[in-house]
């Protein structure tokens, strides 16, 4: 029998992500992309890469090419990474797994490095083979904390809750990381709301302009740790910004919605160093009426279009870019009985 599963890309609708700021966010999943994992039992335990874990290269141009795309590492560390986490996971919580082995493989085509979330979906769809397989579960809040755990405890990846939480829970999350929350049980408080709030929206992205999450995150992080007073009151603000959000979604307040996601890109943009191809995407989808945020840490933008003429208009301004522009597939979210 084969185990297949998936996890989507995520979208950071409005707030801020990370819950190391103590912030509040709105994410949802869809499904134009996803990471599919494949497990079955075999003899011995084998991990089987895919095209970005590849070694063999026409000649020195492609090699680069692959590196400048995908970095120097593929996915098969995230494999272990999770294999691992789980492990150590049911050790801790006396769980007792068979002794049957398998082999694992991975694919996924959400585009790379565009602040889509493609690794931590990758190590979602990988726990849930898992899970399937050994038959154990695990509560979604605590699934989302080992996703995360697998990233920054074992392959010291720069990355916070936001992502894993939406990814586990799937749907459109409302995530509050209060700082006596995170402190009282060591996560946020999730609450899933209808994705049919979710009126007109758009995702654009462009392959070639995304910046590493841990360039565009360490800076501000130290800034935020070291009390600088502007950081700190940006990180307030989006989380003010997320509670009015909350309230356009429940009342059906498509403009109150563009305006607060325009308002979350502009107060980053204060901040933060970023990059002219990145500012130009998000200049551009406004220039037609849209508003535009970006999804996560840039390369990606999402926002809001009044009809399909202004949708028309916004692909037609962006493809002269060389941006790709779609109608997110919502995903409904999961529920477990067990929380």
């Amino acid at each position: 029998m084969i185990i297949r599963t998936e996890a989507y890309p995520r979208v950071g609708l409005v707030g801020n992500p990370s819950d190391g700021y103590y912030g509040k966010t709105i994410s949802f999943a869809f499904s134009n992309f996803r990471a599919t994992v494949e497990l079955y039992e075999t003899p011995e335990l084998e991990i089987v890469g895919a095209a970005k874990d590849q070694s063999r290269f026409e000649g020195i141009a492609s090699l680069v090419r692959d590196v400048e795309r995908h970095g120097y590492y593929g996915g098969i560390r995230l494999l272990k990474a999770t294999v691992k986490r789980f492990y150590d996971y049911c050790r801790a919580s006396h769980i007792g797994l068979h002794d049957k082995n398998f082999t694992i493989r991975y694919d996924s085509n959400i585009p790379h490095g565009v602040g889509l979330a493609g690794s931590s979906a990758i190590i979602t769809a990988c726990l849930r083979a898992l899970m399937s397989f050994y038959g154990v579960s695990i509560p979604l809040h605590t699934q989302a904390n080992l996703v995360l755990s697998a990233e920054v405890d074992e392959l010291h990846i720069a990355a916070g809750l936001q992502d894993r939480v939406v990814q586990v829970y799937e749907g459109l999350v409302y995530m509050d990381f209060s700082k006596a929350i995170m402190e009282r049980q060591g996560y946020g408080l999730y609450e899933s709301l209808p994705v049919k709030l979710l009126g007109r929206l758009y995702v654009a992205y462009q392959d070639d302009s995304s910046e590493p999450t841990e360039v565009f995150h360490n800076a501000i992080r130290a800034r935020f740790e070291a009390g600088e007073r502007n950081v700190v009151a940006a990180m307030k603000y989006w989380a003010g910004l997320t509670v009015k959000a909350k309230r356009c979604l429940q009342a059906g307040n498509t403009q109150g919605l563009g305006q607060l996601i325009d308002a979350n890109f502009d107060r980053r943009r204060r901040i933060y160093r970023i990059s002219e191809a990145n500012v130009r995407m998000v200049e551009t989808a406004r220039s037609v009426g849209a508003s535009a945020k970006f999804t996560g840490s840039g390369g990606a933008i999402v926002g809001t279009y009044e009809d399909e003429a202004m949708f028309r208009a916004l692909k037609a301004a962006l493809r002269a870019q060389q941006v790709k522009v779609l109608k997110p597939r919502l995903v409904a979210g999961k529920r477990q009985e067990s929380e």
